[in-house]
């Protein structure tokens, strides 16, 4: 990977960090416990909490992915990074711009479910 190829993958890092950390927030408003109010109905309150486990969900899988992402910058400058922990082969550059933090190529995790 060159060192132009390094510097775009850094930037996508960061664009993408921002988002979620904006998404995150957003979220965190919205986590606010539910109590039950006489004034909503059983299904009304079943409602918003499935609603709310959908937000409990979205904000741990953000948090998650801006966990790998961090990492992800971190190892961008490593000689390993873009190469797939399975076969060692390069991860296709398009690949690594939309999933920054990817381990392994398509290839490898088609063939092994990885």
């Amino acid at each position: 990977m060159t060192q132009t190829q390094k510097v775009a993958i850094k930037k996508i890092i960061q664009e993408e960090i921002k988002k979620l950390q904006d998404e995150i927030v957003a979220i965190e408003k919205q986590l606010k416990p539910i109590k039950k109010d006489c004034s909503l109905d059983n299904i009304a309150h079943q409602t918003l909490k499935r609603d709310q486990d959908i937000n409990i969900k979205r904000y741990e899988e953000a948090n998650k992915r801006v966990t790998k992402l961090l990492q992800s910058y971190r190892d961008v400058d490593r000689e390993d990074y873009g190469i797939c922990m399975e076969c060692d082969e390069d991860i296709n550059i398009e690949r690594l711009k939309l999933i920054p933090e990817s381990k392994y190529c398509v290839d490898c995790m088609t063939r092994y479910n990885l």
